[in-house]
């Protein structure tokens, strides 16, 4: 019995690799693109940050401008309240008293407390 050889020439080659294409673009690609999308998301929040900006120094300018008047408006009434509270004083009692024993204004708080006691 002859023995086994190879055949002349050789065996073929053995395909041991798997042939799987590529699919999908190369990293480069996506790497790119996602720099992208990062590069306009980071000008868009530079942009909102630098309108938000705006609009903070927008309303504290308009708080700036507005105190006096409300600061009038609080006076007014601070006026008033305290003219009705000696008209009141007078009505109860005849005369006008002092409180302090100076004549140096002092603007008077107000506590704003219950009618009726709470349990």
């Amino acid at each position: 019995m002859p023995q086994d050889m190879p055949p002349t020439g050789g065996y073929g080659a053995v395909q041991y690799k798997r042939n799987l294409p590529a699919r999908g673009f190369r990293p480069s690609v996506y790497l790119g693109i996602m720099g992208a999308i990062m590069s306009y998301g980071f000008y868009k929040f530079g942009q909102s940050t630098r309108e938000r900006n705006e609009l903070a120094r927008e309303k504290m300018w308009a708080r700036i401008y507005l105190t006096p008047a409300l600061q009038a408006e609080e006076d007014r009434d601070q006026v008033r309240r305290y003219l009705a509270d000696k008209a009141r004083e007078k009505d109860l009692l005849g005369t006008e008293t002092k409180v302090y024993h100076s004549d140096r204004f002092v603007r008077p708080t107000f506590a704003v407390t219950p009618e009726k006691e709470l349990k």
